[in-house]
């Protein structure tokens, strides 16, 4: 991945948070910055095509105390 250098102004307070995150860390300030710079690009995504996203059809709705209990039997049986 080839880097391009680049100028942004930000703010004294975000900064501050950054810089002391880094030596808290042992992190260059820089990698900060070039997380969340991917994290906006990715943001800005775009797909032309449709997802193939399947549907899920459970014979009628499905209400919060049986979604509870789904996740809490599947927690307890990966312990």
């Amino acid at each position: 991945m080839a880097l391009k250098k680049t100028t942004v102004m930000v703010d004294e307070e975000d900064l501050a948070l950054i810089k002391e995150a880094a030596a808290r860390e042992g992190r260059p300030e820089s990698e900060y910055f070039r997380e969340a710079f991917h994290l906006a690009a990715l943001r800005t995504r775009r797909w032309n095509e449709e997802w193939d996203i399947p549907r899920l059809d459970f014979g009628g709705p499905v209400t919060a105390e049986e979604i509870d209990r789904a996740v809490s039997d599947g927690v307890a049986d990966a312990e």
